[in-house]
């Protein structure tokens, strides 16, 4: 594998995980906070996810295990492996209780900043980077296994994580940011959470490395696509729906579907 792809991989995988510090950065400039906006593109987000997990990650899994294994057996590999990633990503999410889960984010840009709330918003803060850094280890993998297997890919799933960083970094800052009074701590801590992106990629890569052939990359591919569509599903759009009212969250997903099969037909 050459040192060329796997540092344009790591850039992207980087690229996506630091995007929390976008949020929280838009949290602390933005006088007014676009809802309307922030729905859209996390629809737009979810439609990108959704559809490159469908038709092009879980295809290319299929078509590795199918040339590993042969047509039925490979098939039935990549359907098991596409569950086991859901499983992976939803005991994750049981794991984690659900007020510091981001993946159950509150509409917290209004919270209260008495000193009554202080610990309680700062405790908040804190699990939620803690869990965010968490979630963020397998979304690292998905980004990094994209992008090894095709740029243009890895380009899409980048953009998409990224865009749903975003809301995440603001989850994280707005609550320490009112808890402490420090933007510094609030942003620090925020892009901080990020950073486990691209920790969890090369943690996959380094451990996957000597055992990689058409069935180890048909294998992880499938387990991303769903890890891929949870995320969409059960963090995406219903944070798009919460921000936003249910059109604007689902014109984003069919903008998002449209403008992704469209890059997979230019680029094919």
């Amino acid at each position: 594998m050459e040192m060329e792809s796997i540092w344009f991989a790591l850039g992207l995988t980087i690229f996506a995980g630091l995007a929390t510090g976008v949020g929280s950065i838009m949290a602390f400039i933005s006088k007014k906070f676009n809802p309307k906006f922030l729905a859209g593109a996390l629809g737009f987000s979810a439609g990108v996810m959704i559809y490159v997990s469908l038709v092009e990650i879980f295809v290319k899994a299929k078509d590795a295990l199918s040339g590993y294994y042969g047509d039925k057996t490979g098939y039935i590999y990549t359907t098991v492996a596409f569950f086991i990633g859901i499983g992976i990503i939803a005991i994750i999410d049981k794991l984690i209780p659900s007020y510091e889960n981001p993946h159950e984010i509150k509409n917290i840009s209004h919270s209260s900043n008495s000193s009554g709330q202080d610990t309680k918003l700062m405790r908040m803060g804190l699990f939620s980077a803690l869990a965010i850094g968490i979630h963020n280890f397998p979304e690292g993998l998905a980004t990094f296994m994209g992008a090894l297997s095709n740029p243009t890919l890895g380009i899409s799933i980048a953009v998409a994580i990224a865009i749903h960083n975003i809301p995440e970094g603001i989850a994280v800052s707005v609550p320490i940011y009112y808890a402490t009074k420090s933007r510094k701590k609030a942003f620090w801590l925020s892009f901080l959470s990020g950073v486990s992106e691209p920790v969890g990629a090369l943690i996959g890569y380094f451990l996957l490395r000597n055992i990689f052939n058409d069935a180890t990359f048909g294998v992880i591919f499938a387990g991303v696509a769903g890890i891929m569509v949870y995320i969409s599903l059960d963090e995406l759009l219903p944070t798009a729906e919460e921000y936003g009212e249910h059109h604007i969250a689902i014109g984003g997903l069919i903008a998002g579907m449209i403008v992704m099969a469209a890059s997979l037909l230019l680029f094919a």
